[in-house]
């Protein structure tokens, strides 16, 4: 009321657009098909996207977000001490909720040429444990393709660290290290319903995506001749 500022509350639908416009130059442009996905701290968002023969941009096919995130499960599972047990449930419980995705996906996610493509705290952190970066540094994370093999090294790294160790990481800290297995095990439940040989990682997505659409509302970001 002080500032006289009029605040928009945006749907989840519009959150998944948004997201998926924010990394939609990150999209391997030979791609069949990209799962797009955003792991946050109390939802999960998907987005299945396909390239357009007439405009060659990726479009949205289908999205949902479901109520889980990193908060979420951290808070029912325990995120401190996360043993094999806790990883296995946390994760079967993640495979739970994707259930409903995976049927509307149908046909689509049976494809022959698709990648995988995260945007969250999560993938950004496996990005820097995967550089073996001691800071996180945006400029080598944003863009990079991790394969199958080295996302399932990463994560078992991290999985090896008690709570301490991953406080004492760069590229973790205090606010991440008991949540970051959570969202370990939301990537691999979509990893496993989801077989991709690699994944790209995005240090971008819902602010560059409302950028630029409000951009390309006022001309700014096509303008006219």
């Amino acid at each position: 009321e002080r500032t006289g500022l009029e605040l928009e509350i945006i749907t989840r639908e519009t959150e998944a657009r948004y997201a998926a416009r924010g990394c939609a130059s990150l999209a391997d442009p030979h791609a069949e098909g990209v799962l797009l996905f955003d792991i946050g701290g109390g939802s999960t968002e998907l987005v299945w996207l396909t390239r357009s023969s007439q405009t060659s941009k990726p479009s949205l096919q289908h999205w949902t977000s479901l109520e889980l995130g990193v908060v979420t499960l951290a808070e029912n599972f325990g995120g401190r001490i996360v043993d094999n047990q806790i990883f296995s449930a946390m994760k079967h419980h993640a495979i739970e909720a994707l259930k409903h995705f995976v049927q509307a996906t149908g046909e689509a996610k049976r494809c022959s040429r698709f990648h995988l493509l995260g945007t969250s705290g999560t993938v950004t952190t496996l990005a820097g444990v995967h550089l073996g970066l001691e800071r996180y540094d945006r400029w080598r994370v944003d863009g990079l393709w991790m394969s199958d093999s080295d996302a399932t090294r990463a994560i078992t790294r991290l999985r090896s660290m008690n709570f301490e160790q991953r406080v004492a990481n760069g590229c973790i800290g205090p606010q991440r290290a008991d949540l970051v297995l959570a969202g370990c095990a939301i990537f691999e439940a979509i990893r496993e319903t989801f077989p991709a040989n690699r994944t790209r990682i995005a240090d971008r997505g819902l602010r560059e995506g409302m950028l630029l659409e409000l951009m390309e509302a006022d001309g700014a970001l096509f303008p006219s001749n």
